[in-house]
């Protein structure tokens, strides 16, 4: 969910059934702003909060990353 305002592309955004904004998934589960031959983020520097509380290469960011493999 994005709580605050980093300048996120506007095509990178879903409004859910609640209201809320949430970045735009791809079917399988990914992110849309995921580039997936990097595995690096195509916004980085406008991600979202919740993906600047991720530390790159830290245990959670590995573990999600092997969950969505």
């Amino acid at each position: 969910m994005l709580l605050t305002d980093t300048g996120v592309p506007e095509h990178y955004i879903k409004i859910d059934q609640w209201g809320g904004q949430t970045m735009t998934r791809l079917d399988d589960g990914w992110c849309a702003a995921l580039n997936r031959n990097t595995l690096m983020c195509m916004i980085y520097e406008k991600r979202p909060l919740v993906c600047r509380e991720y530390e790159m290469g830290a245990p959670e960011c590995i573990s999600e990353r092997t969950t969505r493999l």
